[in-house]
C-alpha cells in the first residue's frame, strides 16, 4: 500500500479535526446539543449513503482505488462511509458558529424569495436535463425539500443562517471537493452530469451539497424543537 492511498481517509481527518477538536466550547455549548446533532447526521447520512449506494451501482460515478485504502462497504470505499459522517457534522459546526458569530444579521424574507427562485430554477433544470440522472435529482430533490421546507413556513427563523453557513461551507467544499475532484479520486459518467465544473467540481455537486446541508439543518433545528428528550 502506498501513501497516496491513505489520500481520502487523510481528507477526512483533516476535515474533522478542527471541528472535532472545538466542538465544546462554552460559548457553542455543543455538549449540550450532541444529542440533537448526532441523529441528524445519522439520518441525512442514511439518505445520502443510498443515493450514492445505487448511484455508485449504476455505474454514474466511481471511485479511484489508488486514493483509498481498499476496504469496501456495499461498493462504496470505508472513506466515503465517513465522508457522509465528517461532512454534516462540519456543516451544523458552521452552522452554530453562524448563529453565534452572526446573530444580529437577518434577511429572512430576502432569503425566503431567494428560496423561491431556487426551488423554480432547480425544478426548471431537472425537467430539461431530465434524461441526466445526476443532474435531474440533483436539481429535483433540493427544489422538491427546499420547497417542503419554506411552504410549511417553519423554518423561516433559521433561513438566514441557512444560506450564511452554505455561502461560509463553499470555501472548505471547493477545497476537499476539488481534491477529490482533481485526482480524481472520484469520477463521473459525463452521459448523466451537464459535465459544467468550477474546479473540476461538476455543477451538480454544489446542489447535492445544498440539499446535504439543508437536510441536517433542518433536522438537527426540528429535533430540538420538538424537545422529546
Amino acid at each position: 500500500m502506498e501513501l497516496k492511498n491513505f489520500t481520502y481517509l487523510i481528507l477526512m481527518i483533516v476535515s474533522i479535526s478542527v471541528p472535532l477538536a472545538q466542538s465544546f466550547q462554552t460559548k457553542k455549548q455543543y455538549k449540550s446539543k450532541i444529542k440533537y446533532i448526532i441523529p441528524a447526521i445519522l439520518i441525512t447520512s442514511a439518505f445520502f449513503l443510498i443515493w450514492d449506494i445505487n448511484f455508485t451501482e449504476a455505474k454514474i460515478w466511481s471511485f479511484n482505488s489508488e486514493y483509498t485504502i481498499g476496504t469496501n462497504i456495499k461498493g462504496l470505499p470505508i472513506e466515503e462511509w465517513l465522508f457522509f459522517l465528517v461532512v454534516p457534522y462540519c456543516c451544523v459546526f458552521i452552522y452554530e458558529i453562524v448563529k453565534v458569530d452572526l446573530e444580529k444579521y437577518e434577511f429572512a424574507n430576502f432569503f425566503t424569495v431567494l428560496s423561491l427562485f431556487l426551488i423554480v430554477g432547480f425544478g426548471l433544470i431537472s425537467y430539461f436535463y431530465r434524461h441526466q440522472l445526476y443532474t435531474f435529482l440533483a436539481f429535483l430533490l433540493p427544489s422538491v425539500y427546499l420547497a417542503y421546507i419554506v411552504l410549511r413556513n417553519q423554518f423561516k427563523q433559521h433561513i438566514t443562517k441557512f444560506y450564511f453557513c452554505y455561502f461560509f461551507s463553499l470555501i472548505p467544499l471547493l477545497i476537499v471537493y476539488g481534491i477529490l475532484a482533481s485526482l480524481p479520486l472520484v469520477e463521473y459518467n459525463p452521459a448523466h452530469i451537464l459535465n459544467i465544473r468550477i474546479i473540476n467540481i461538476p455543477v451538480e455537486d454544489f446542489t447535492y451539497f445544498f440539499l446535504m446541508l439543508l437536510m441536517v439543518i433542518t433536522i438537527y433545528e426540528r429535533l430540538k424543537e420538538s424537545k422529546y428528550y
